[in-house]
């Protein structure tokens, strides 16, 4: 099937049109990007229809925002809640579609005499130098981590797209002088397909894995979808792509790299990150491991934007990262790209091994926020020492991949809680990863979330013989058995080891919650409330 294609540029051609134009918003949502839509409509003068298939009361956090605002003419505000009607799409002047939305085959969206989303009207409108990051894992810590580096050295930036904020909501504030970071989805890549309205000066693709695949069905169709965070760049911009092979069964037909595919494909100046020193002549960074065992990041540029320092090594290179704060090897990959984004920035590298050095992740993705020491007994005098045990939330992993790698993460075995509901992918590798003849560390126990995914994990491990716990129907009960099993062991050992627990569920739980925020600040709630006293 053909993929859609949108007309060139942008249906607005400065922001006073929109004044008295009749704007259809698609999706009011919880996390962000429909409100943001309907609160710059609003202030721009148009005439605002709200519509999404859920309720008021499934909405109700969103519209409490909205009607609490003194500042929007809520006159010009209609809701169509609990259905979708034709004619809101046929008599708007403009539609701005929800991403997670298919054009193919939708008859509203069929209707609609012009579709444009908050990142098209934002990118048509915006002068700021553009970061774009896409890919299958680690994007947000990605772009978490370049804004990061962008503000500490003194640049003003905003950052937005699938991180949940709108870029709507800081239009306003971007010039030529600010920077803007964009985490885009494959969904949000695909509502720009035609417009031409993209053109990163600095492009990165993440860790590419096969996900979404209930919305795809092949990994070429994502694949097209991805590629088009790069096809309108030019020779002044760059491209920052994988090295590494593709995780196995999941690189093109043809036996090559996705990395190798986006390479031949890119105007921009190709960069490539790897885990190994890339090849002499070879532009990039790569990850080494000190004489101390310390981790560092190593660059090759081209010599025009090497330090002074860097163009006397013969191999013209220079390291642009240091020891991190986050836990886990992929982290070590996420914040190298980070790194090698600010070096492109003309930041110098002793800064920003320093700022990098002190970050501390983002919410929801290895997430360290709780510790709790169980009661233990005294036995016949011995003093026995009090053990820890940390929690990791790292709800934002989603496909089987993501989970797998937060098991190895700590350089120790952990206590693994994952499951969920499954999206059209295979847990063949995260029940790969727990097996106990699998290369990597076998985790220390592990408890399962019910769900569709769950049910295939398990039918998994039986067959590579993987003892777990579970599945249980929630949280707290998930948790409750954590802790019985936590107070058990304290109360019956004389030597006592640190625990860490990571919730990385690996799949999706809709159904039990809203999203994958929702699921970790409850998991959080949960932890707290059930842990809160020994």
């Amino acid at each position: 099937m053909t993929a859609h294609c949108y007309p060139k540029g942008c249906f607005f051609r400065t922001l006073s049109d929109i004044r008295n134009s009749h704007i259809t918003v698609m999706g009011l949502g919880l996390n962000g990007g429909g409100e943001s839509s309907v609160r710059f409509f609003l202030k721009h003068g148009a005439y605002v229809t709200v519509t999404d298939m859920k309720n008021r009361d499934g909405l109700l956090p969103t519209i409490k925002s909205l009607e609490s605002d003194p500042s929007l003419d809520k006159t010009r505000l209609t809701y169509v809640l609990g259905e979708h009607r034709v004619e809101d799409f046929s008599e708007a002047d403009c539609v701005i579609k929800n991403p997670g939305i298919k054009y193919d085959g939708n008859k509203f969206l069929a209707a609609a005499k012009v579709i444009e989303t908050d990142l098209s009207i934002f990118l048509h409108f915006t002068k700021s130098p553009i970061i774009a990051v896409t890919g299958s894992k680690g994007k947000s810590s990605t772009v978490s981590a370049i804004q990061y580096g962008l503000e500490k050295a003194g640049f003003i930036s905003f950052s937005g797209g699938n991180i949940t904020v709108s870029p709507l909501s800081f239009l306003e504030k971007t010039n030529e002088k600010t920077i803007v970071v964009l985490e885009l989805s494959s969904w949000q890549l695909a509502d720009l397909r035609g417009r031409a309205v993209l053109r990163p000066h600095i492009a990165v693709i993440t860790k590419i894995v096969p996900d979404h695949q209930n919305f795809y069905h092949s990994m070429e169709a994502y694949i097209a979808d991805k590629k088009l965070i790069y096809a309108d760049q030019t020779e002044n911009d760059f491209t920052i792509i994988d090295a590494d092979e593709d995780e196995p069964g999941s690189g093109p037909s043809n036996g090559s790299t996705w990395g190798t595919v986006f390479a031949a494909e890119t105007k921009g100046l190709v960069l490539n990150y790897s885990r190994r020193p890339l090849p002499h002549g070879i532009l990039g960074v790569w990850q080494e491991t000190a004489a101390d065992g310390s981790f560092h990041g190593v660059a090759r540029l081209p010599r025009t934007m090497l330090s002074s320092a860097a163009q006397k090594n013969m191999d013209d290179t220079e390291t642009i990262l240091g020891p991190l704060a986050v836990p886990g090897d992929h982290m070590k990959t996420n914040v190298l790209n980070a790194a090698l984004v600010l070096r492109l920035m003309k930041i110098a590298p002793e800064k920003i091994i320093r700022i990098l050095g002190n970050w501390e992740g983002l919410p929801h993705r290895l997430q360290y926020f709780f510790s709790w020491t169980p009661d233990q007994q005294k036995n016949a005098g011995i003093k026995t020492r009090l053990r820890s045990v940390k929690f990791y939330n790292d709800s934002c992993a989603t496909v089987p991949e993501a989970a797998a790698a937060a098991s190895q993460a700590f350089g120790h075995p952990v206590i693994l809680l994952c499951g969920g509901t499954e999206k059209g992918l295979s847990m063949a590798p995260l029940a790969a990863s727990l097996s106990c003849h699998h290369h990597e560390m076998p985790v220390k126990s592990l408890y399962l979330l019910a769900g569709s995914a769950t049910d295939e994990l398990c039918t998994l491990l039986r067959k590579y013989k993987v003892s777990y716990n579970g599945p249980y129907p929630s949280l707290e009960d998930m948790l409750t058995a954590v802790k019985r099993k936590l107070s058990e062991t304290a109360s019956s050992s004389l030597l006592q080891t640190d625990e860490t627990i990571v919730f990385s569920p690996g799949a999706t739980s809709f159904g039990m919650f809203i999203n994958e925020f929702d699921r970790g600040t409850k998991f959080m709630e949960t932890v707290r409330q059930l842990f809160g006293t020994a």
